[in-house]
């Protein structure tokens, strides 16, 4: 008994510390954050860099301003960038790490080279991938001049300076969007619910998304954000950084897959061919579902990367250029260049909500999960 009161108190010794560290230097600092993203720090000049600023609580007026101000088309931008460059750069790190976990799972020569080399970008910083890649991508050179070595004529592509855009959406129309989208969330969770019989969480669920429906239906066409219609899409200057964030991160998730596909009994791949599967059949009926836990892993971690990317886009395109700008990059602005600095700490309370609703859930289950196998 005296043995394991020693340990526990040992144990609350070591542990206390970094207990302290964290609850001050990361919880504490996001409550300091959230509090003055809800003042006026920043808008008198003469207090943002004052010893002692007098800061007048405001509420939520930032946060409405960022959505809604005119000021602020920018940041109603980059939300729009953030949201194509999580989209592709998950799907293009998932889609080619998987390809190249395939290849390297057949046992090549040479493989131990050719997972040193798949990985090694890894193992670079973004600012130095974003360094590399701008020279590759200038439009008067790299990747433009290439046909010339086969006697073609160059390219002309702005790989960093274009401001064309696609797929361009109506920032009025972004309630009714995240409505619908929350309600199809809420469904499949409805039906995974009823799938495992779990009652309360189906009636939960399902009252939710119909409430969300019929407020998308009648309600939502007719709310505004702006005054007037306020037009944000995929600018084609996004596509260079997405390639090279693509080209440092497939090698995480190439590592993931091939220990996935290793980790896979040989004996599940022989009954699957005793059975009459092909190989086809046998990826999409055996392996693949059994990798489904480590692409949700990956997509969790992707996803927190694309969410706060700042370094890569610094270097590869600077700070200010708008049309490929992200929040991160304008929060980094509007605090330390404008020293708006509540401004600023809205920008990064709506990037760690962001963050949240995709590692929260995420962790929840796992903990329920763990809970589940105890």
């Amino acid at each position: 008994m005296k043995r394991l009161s020693a340990d526990r108190l040992w144990s609350i010794a070591v542990l206390t510390p970094s207990i302290v560290l964290v609850a001050i230097f990361v919880y504490g600092f996001i409550i300091r954050n959230s509090y003055v993203s809800l003042t006026d720090w920043g808008n008198d000049p003469a207090q943002a860099l004052a010893l002692n600023p007098v800061l007048q609580y405001i509420g939520f007026q930032n946060y409405q301003d960022l959505f809604t101000s005119f000021l602020q088309v920018r940041f109603r931008q980059e939300m729009m960038n953030t949201v194509y460059f999580t989209v592709f750069f998950i799907l293009g790190c998932l889609g080619l790490g998987l390809g190249l976990a395939l290849i390297l799972d057949r046992n090549p020569k040479g493989e131990g080279l050719w997972r040193t080399v798949f990985l090694f970008p890894m193992s670079l910083s973004f600012i130095v991938t974003g360094t590399i890649w701008r020279w590759m991508l200038q439009p008067q050179g790299g990747v433009n001049q290439f046909p010339a070595v086969f006697g073609l004529q160059p390219g002309t592509f702005g790989w960093l300076s274009s401001t064309a855009g696609i797929w361009k959406l109506d920032w009025n129309k972004l309630p009714l969007i995240t409505a619908a989208v929350v309600a199809a969330v809420l469904i499949v969770v409805a039906l995974r619910a009823l799938r495992e019989a779990d009652t309360r969480r189906v009636w939960v669920s399902a009252i939710c998304a119909g409430i969300l429906l019929i407020w998308a239906i009648f309600v939502g066409p007719n709310v505004k954000m702006t005054a007037a219609p306020e037009l944000h899409g995929f600018n084609l200057a996004l596509i260079g950084i997405i390639i090279a964030a693509i080209w440092q991160m497939s090698g995480y998730t190439m590592a993931l897959y091939l220990a996935g596909l290793r980790g896979i009994p040989e004996e599940l791949r022989e009954a699957a061919r005793v059975d009459g599967a092909g190989e086809a059949a046998m990826y999409r009926h055996v392996v693949f579902p059994l990798l489904s836990p480590i692409t949700l892993s990956a997509m969790i971690i992707l996803g927190h990367i694309s969410l706060k990317i700042f370094d890569l886009v610094y270097a590869m395109n600077g700070p200010d250029n708008s049309y490929t700008s992200v929040p991160a990059l304008n929060m980094y602005i509007t605090s330390f260049r404008g020293n708006q600095f509540a401004l600023g700490a809205a920008i990064g309370t709506i990037l760690l909500i962001l963050v949240a609703l995709i590692v929260v859930p995420y962790l929840a289950q796992q903990f329920k999960s763990q809970e589940g196998h105890a």
